[in-house]
């Protein structure tokens, strides 16, 4: 299904895109670029939100590896660790 809409766009925008695509091939351009760029948007924050998130939880991250690295230590021999 699709939906007409109207859109402005600065004049060196349209020839670019004019020499990219022809009149009957806009929609279509417009609607890959669109895309494109979304899925680009949506990676690009979602890597900030975790960069964000690791940051935030480093303290207890670090806090829970020590703790595991103790329980480690105290369960296997030394002669059994690789």
């Amino acid at each position: 299904m699709y939906k007409r809409i109207n859109i402005t766009l600065p004049e060196s925008t349209v020839r670019l895109m004019e020499r990219v695509a022809g009149k009957g091939d806009r929609s279509r351009l417009i609607d890959e670029a669109l895309k494109q760029y979304l899925r680009g948007a949506t990676r690009k924050s979602l890597k900030k939100r975790i960069k964000e998130g690791s940051v935030r939880r480093f303290e207890r991250d670090r806090a829970l590896a020590e703790e595991w690295f103790l329980i480690d230590e105290e369960i296997w021999p030394k002669d059994q660790r690789h």
